[in-house]
């Protein structure tokens, strides 16, 4: 049987050493849940939010294949921890599975240059326009499917104004990128970006995520980055970043 874990103490051991910014703001309980095999002494557990799942312990194929009540979407990405959660994903998963790489980020809290940074968002061309994430723009995210991952992870702008960060770029009124707050944990957010596809290749994510990473270090807080792939590798080390690690995560389609 599987369980919600409310207290994050129960299972942080079991995470222990995984410098991955979902498990933290699971274990804080900020945002996402926390489930594990025995209500008070887990020897597996799974740090779920957004599309992210990391899987840590022994592996239990039970909780391999677990898929809260409450949870509707049809798509999910799993982290095992290491090669016996993978096979034992795999395992359960099938067809289902889709094994892909991706890219760890060093977190570095004092690397970022900040006239750099600054010089990059001055570069932005006078046609656009450069914001802080506001309600109407909170909003206007949630109305185009491109943008609204951006905010995806946050039911309504209480809670974006409380736990989240994020900035666009909008061109004649209308959305043509943007930087947000994936999750937030009590140190820092974790960044995502993305340009509407007829806008890309021209920078602006560049200068998108300068302003994010700026408007965090204001605030005291630390931007994590993740890479889905090799672009986002690129851009994360041209705002400062350094690569650390590959790893396997398992996309499962029709969760």
């Amino acid at each position: 049987m599987i369980y919600e874990i409310k207290d994050g103490s129960i299972v942080s051991g079991l995470f222990a050493g995984w410098e991955e910014t979902i498990i933290w703001s699971c274990l804080q309980g900020i945002m996402g849940k926390l489930y594990g095999n025995h209500p008070r002494f887990p020897t597996a557990a799974m740090a779920l939010l957004g599309d992210f799942a990391f899987l840590a312990g022994t592996p239990d194929p039970e909780l391999a294949a677990y898929k809260p009540g409450w949870c509707t979407q049809r798509f999910i990405i799993l982290v095992p921890r290491n090669q016996e959660w993978k096979d034992c994903i795999l395992r359960h998963y099938g067809e289902r599975a889709n094994v892909v790489s991706r890219y760890a980020i060093k977190k570095e809290p004092d690397i970022f240059e900040k006239e750099k940074l600054q010089k990059a968002v001055s570069l932005l061309p006078s046609e656009y326009e450069l914001r802080l994430m506001d309600e109407p723009l909170y909003n206007m995210c949630r109305t185009n499917s491109w943008s609204a991952e951006q905010v995806a992870n946050f039911p309504d702008y209480e809670t974006y104004r409380r736990l989240g960060l994020g900035a666009v770029i909008l061109k004649e009124g209308e959305l043509v990128s943007g930087a947000s707050s994936y999750s937030r944990y009590l140190e820092g957010i974790e960044i995502q970006i993305d340009t509407r596809e007829d806008f890309r290749r021209r920078g602006l994510a560049c200068i998108v995520g300068a302003r994010l990473i700026l408007e965090c270090l204001s605030r005291g807080l630390y931007p994590s980055w993740d890479a889905q792939n090799l672009q986002s590798v690129a851009l994360a080390e041209k705002l400062g970043y350094h690569y650390s690690h590959t790893y396997s995560a398992i996309e499962i389609h029709n969760y």
